[in-house]
């Protein structure tokens, strides 16, 4: 099992956020898209990742399912601290994937993520995130990818 989490304080409460997740979607990431409004039920993603909404309790927490992966997903806010927790059963080379690449690229995502929930909670984020130069070059060889099979 793969079981990764994020939180960070956003210095006032964070409840709000649950819901907004989709408008502060850091765009380099693709656009976070569902076929209907963020509740049970709406199916969609960002990019190719894609997952299916199974529970949203407004101000509490938002959780998915993946629909082409074993796992779940959860955004979720106590008081003023926001927290992502990813958990995943891998087949192995799910695993593989995820130990080499998945995984950087989802730690990028859910800090750019989180620097804008600060943003749009009044702050600038202590620390911005930075992309590393792996997550760079992963990034740069999906691009590639990508336009090859187009």
């Amino acid at each position: 099992m793969i079981r990764n989490v994020h939180t960070r304080d956003l210095g006032v409460p964070a409840g709000p956020f649950v819901e907004r997740m989709p408008e502060l979607w850091p765009p380099a990431w693709g656009r976070q898209e569902f076929d209907r409004p963020l509740g049970a039920g709406a199916d969609g993603g960002h990019g190719p990742i894609r997952y299916r909404c199974t529970e949203l309790r407004p101000g509490e927490s938002v959780s998915f399912e993946f629909t082409r992966m074993s796992g779940t997903h959860t955004l979720s806010a106590s008081d003023t601290v926001i927290r992502h927790e990813l958990v995943l059963n891998p087949g192995p080379a799910t695993w593989l994937r995820w130990a080499f690449v998945v995984r950087w690229l989802h730690d990028a995502c859910l800090e750019d993520l989180f620097d804008n929930f600060e943003r749009a909670a009044g702050r600038e984020p202590a620390a911005p995130a930075r992309w590393s130069w792996w997550v760079r070059l992963v990034r740069k060889a999906v691009v590639r990818r990508q336009k090859q099979r187009q």
